[in-house]
């Protein structure tokens, strides 16, 4: 099954590690440091030109990717389980 992050990009949900809200990672210095750090090494993905809401933490083929999404994470977790709901039925 697939999430659809913003803008024109669509992951595999089993690439998913980690659905993070963008304000409040933004109150803890470490992931301050790790998104600094991860932009510094060309990890970071930016889907669109609005102020993102989130980063998705993904890998795919021993690969580190994160997004910044300017959809909410609470929207994406939803978006995934309700796909994950429906692969159960």
């Amino acid at each position: 099954m697939f999430i659809h992050l913003g803008g024109d990009i669509v992951i595999s949900i089993k690439d998913v590690i980690s659905i993070m809200d963008i304000e409040s990672s933004n109150l803890s210095n470490t992931t301050k440091e790790f998104l600094s750090i991860a932009d510094d090494e060309g990890f970071i993905r930016k889907i669109s030109e609005d102020e993102p809401k989130s980063f998705i933490l993904t890998e795919k083929d021993n690969k580190t990717i994160i997004y910044l999404s300017p959809i909410s994470s609470v929207t994406l977790l939803k978006r995934a389980n309700f796909i994950e709901n429906i692969s159960l039925k």
